[in-house]
């Protein structure tokens, strides 16, 4: 059983005997993380009586930890005074995502409800672009003096720290300017009336408001860091993106590759709380595109269309060699859309990548042909016929090829796109496949009309 499971059966034995006390003291052993992940499940009266009966700072992180439906629901039944004191626990970046995400009415009462400074702080985290650093930093953040002694720094961070996204991580600032970087770690092992200066670290890993915010991500996962400070365009720091932002980040990108690369827009609401009708519409636009990209192949087969009436058996293996094809483009196309996202591949890289794709697909198109060549004889049953071993050969050959083709197609397209600062994950495996699809075609008929003689005798396309 798990504990998710445990946990919603609990709350439902409680909430059927109205045992409220207990239902209030079990809840407040609870991970608030679970308890949002729960309570998504529970009608809205359940969802928020249960939601009533957490203390302000169990309310406030369960509270940011669930969807937007689920806030604009609570939101709507909090009196004033219970919604402020929910607003007060939150922190900065989590109030400009719960801003960003409400109709226009409910803003305007979470922002009736929230003191100057934080009303500041949104704003300033909501001008930046969506998907800029600046969109997902806390300007909550522990700022120190680098001639304090360590006891001033122990004073000031007790006194302080209780309001700030993270204290394990201080950053040394002159005139907003960040000169430093010291852990709580070397704070607390060191001598009360050691200068901070004779600790910080000064060689400090940052980045701007402006970068995207993969920056961050890539970075914080570079170096392990617990949160990375965000400085402006003059240097000054303003805020920090902590870990757990990271996480979201890492999560919503790949879940937009995934949905891109299967040719889905993508969706920022759950599959089950998704309609039909938005599925529809983030799917049907790319299903027509692809459908009339695939025009291409439709126009080759029916150019041979007499050239496979003069051997038919042509026509069987069609399938195969498309589809191996596809795969093979796709496995490059993978592989090198994974490398650009984590900054393993750049693009001055080019000619290292195709060389090595070259040798990769010249080995795998030397170990998949000869088994296409047994295969369309032996198991195909080819050998009984005529032309049996040319047509196999034309298979094998064929196969060869197209895995040659569609690797390196597979390798060059997703960079040719980031060179033109577009998302290789856009143009992934459904553009490769169209395209080695027609690659295959055309190899696959020009061989054949060379070496099958019903097709070498005229039954060519002009």
């Amino acid at each position: 059983m798990s504990e998710a499971y445990e946990l919603k059966e609990k709350i439902k034995d409680f909430l059927e005997i109205r045992d409220f006390k207990s239902l209030k003291n079990y809840l407040l052993e609870q991970n608030p993380v679970d308890i949002a992940e729960v309570m998504d499940d529970f009608g809205d009266k359940e969802f928020s009586l249960c939601f009533r009966l957490l203390p302000k700072e169990l309310a406030a992180e369960a509270f940011v930890n669930m969807d937007s439906d689920r806030q604009k629901l609570l939101i709507d039944g909090l009196s004033d005074a219970k919604l402020k004191e929910i607003l007060d626990e939150i922190c900065p970046d989590d109030a400009a995502d719960l801003v960003g995400e409400m109709p226009a009415g409910v803003v305007s009462r979470i922002l009736k409800h929230t003191d100057p400074e934080m009303r500041d702080a949104i704003n300033a985290i909501l001008r930046y672009p969506k998907n800029s650093v600046g969109s997902i930093m806390t300007t909550e953040y522990v700022s120190l003096r680098r001639n304090m002694t360590v006891a001033e720094a122990i004073a000031k961070i007790r006194r302080v720290g209780v309001d700030k996204e993270t204290v394990y991580t201080c950053y040394v600032t002159e005139q907003r300017k960040l000169v430093g970087v010291i852990s709580v770690r070397a704070i607390l092992v060191a001598q009360d009336d050691e200068i901070l200066e004779n600790l910080m670290t000064t060689e400090c890993i940052s980045v701007l408001t402006t970068d995207d915010r993969e920056a961050a991500v890539e970075k914080i996962g570079k170096y392990g860091f617990l949160a990375i400070p965000v400085l402006d365009t003059e240097e000054r720091i303003v805020g920090i993106v902590t870990v757990d932002d990271a996480m979201d980040v890492m999560e919503t990108e790949a879940s937009e590759d995934i949905a891109q690369m299967a040719a889905i827009l993508p969706s920022e609401k759950p599959y089950l709380k998704t309609s039909a009708f938005r599925l529809w519409l983030s799917r049907v636009p790319w299903l027509l595109l692809l459908m009339i990209s695939a025009t291409l192949t439709s126009r080759i087969i029916s150019s041979y269309e007499t050239a496979l009436a003069a051997c038919a058996v042509l026509t069987a293996f069609i399938p195969m060699i498309m589809g191996t094809g596809g795969n093979a483009g796709g496995q490059a196309s993978v592989t090198i859309i994974r490398g650009l996202s984590l900054d393993e591949i750049r693009l001055s890289d080019t000619l290292w990548v195709v060389w090595k794709e070259l040798r990769v697909s010249l080995l795998c198109g030397l170990t998949l042909a000869p088994f296409a060549f047994l295969k369309v004889m032996y198991l195909d049953g080819l050998w009984r016929e005529p032309d049996g071993v040319r047509i196999s050969l034309i298979v094998s050959a064929t196969l060869f090829l197209v895995v040659v083709a569609a690797k390196l197609v597979g390798c060059l397209l997703p960079l040719l796109v980031k060179a033109v600062r577009l998302d290789p994950a856009v143009v992934a495996n459904p553009f490769i496949t169209t395209v080695v699809d027609a690659l295959a075609l055309v190899v696959y008929f020009a061989l054949a009309s060379r070496l099958v003689p019903a097709l070498a005798a005229g039954a060519l396309p002009v």
